[in-house]
Parts: structure tokens; sequence; C-alpha cells
């Protein structure tokens, strides 16, 4: 369909989800919804990338969780580098993300990767349409329930962890047990506990999984 010359030509979108049954629900809504054109499916990060590199999509609706390979957090941050082959002065798509997960975690992640906005799948019809135009145009879309928990994070104040905290908890991290923690820092293992229960404190977890959990929420290991 030809675009008239006055005309606004429509959003072109590209949909990314694992789920077959998914994609052809999306598929059905956003076919009938003006000013919005589907140009492709993909359901893999890997399909993604290599159909946004032929369709040149405005804007790509991206799930997190893909099954086996990259995910769609991967996938974005290659995304918003930009679309391989593309001219230089031709922009980014804009990835907005649609998912059930709305962990502190996935949601830093997606937007850090450089996702223009986090959207819920329980979200309605409108909710959707008006996100896509949003992100379409640079705009930041969030479901209310992340912008929410976006909001809690920012008047939650970082704990105040020391450097050497910090080292131990980076450490942790990489997965390295007290032992290979003090000969890495040249600390005794008692130092190395002493810290830990500190840091645990610090958190509110008792456990070494979940400090790290915590830590990369709060992003507290960069």
């Amino acid at each position: 369909m030809t675009t008239p010359p006055d005309a606004t030509p429509p959003i072109r979108l590209l949909l990314c989800d694992d789920h077959a049954v998914v994609r052809a629900g999306l598929l059905a809504l956003l076919s009938s919804t003006a000013g919005i054109e589907v140009v492709g499916e993909a359901g893999s990060g890997e399909e993604a990338l290599a159909m946004a590199a032929r369709v040149r999509p405005d804007v790509v609706l991206m799930d997190l969780q893909l099954g086996d390979g990259m995910d769609g957090v991967e996938a974005t941050r290659r995304l918003a580098s930009g679309t391989p082959g593309a001219a230089p002065e031709e922009p980014a798509p804009r990835v907005l993300v649609l998912t059930m997960f709305d962990t502190d975690a996935d949601i830093a992640r997606a937007i850090e990767a450089g996702a223009t906005g986090y959207l819920l799948k329980a979200e309605r019809p409108e909710e959707l349409f008006a996100a896509i135009r949003n992100a379409a145009a640079g705009r930041t879309a969030l479901s209310a329930p992340v912008a929410d928990r976006l909001m809690a994070q920012l008047r939650t104040p970082r704990p105040a962890l020391s450097e050497r905290e910090r080292e131990i908890l980076q450490q942790l991290a990489r997965g390295l047990g007290n032992r290979e923690i003090a000969r890495a820092l040249f600390i005794s293992e008692a130092t190395v506990k002493t810290h830990l229960g500190r840091i645990y404190g610090k958190l509110g977890v008792d456990t070494r999984a979940g400090a790290v959990a915590v830590a990369t929420e709060r992003r507290l290991l960069g």
C-alpha cells in the first residue's frame, strides 16, 4: 500500500518472541492497528538481528527470555548499537521490551542494554499501541509497575560499602570461594569472613548468592 505524500508513514515493527502462538496473537492484534506495520517476525535473538538488517524496522518488540542462544538483553544491546549494514546516518531501531518478568535485575539489564521502553505482557492493547508510538518517537515507555519499581530503586539509598567490601563482592560474583578470594586480595580467610558478615548485614541477605543478586540489582559491582 502506497503512503500518500502528506501522510505519516506507518511505524515499521519487528516482533521477537520465541513462542509462535504469542507472535501470532501480537501479529493479529497489531496488523489491524492504524499507523503500525508489522514487517517481520523472529523467534530468537539471532534471527531478530538478521531480520532487522533486512527489513530495517523502526521499533523491535523484544521478549527477554528467548530459549537457547542469545537472550533478549544481548539482542537489545546489539540492536541499540545500530543495525548491521546500515548507513552511518541511519538511526538504530528502538527496542521496546515486552515480557512477563518485572524483577529489578531484568529491568536494569534491559535499560542498561539500551531499551527505549519496558512493557509487561499483562498490559491492555491500548497501552501497547501507545508504547510502540512513544518508542518510535524516542520517548521512554514503561508499564506502571515497572515505573514504580524504578522510582523505588531511586529512592532507596545504596548501601555504603567500603572499597574492600566491593572488591570482595566482585570476587563473589566471579564464583570464588573464601580461600580463593583471600589469595586474590592478599588477605587472610578470617578477614574475608569478617568482611562477608558486614556485606551480608548491609545488603540484608544471609547467603553468597543473595549478596551477588542484590549487588547486581543495585548495580554495586561496577
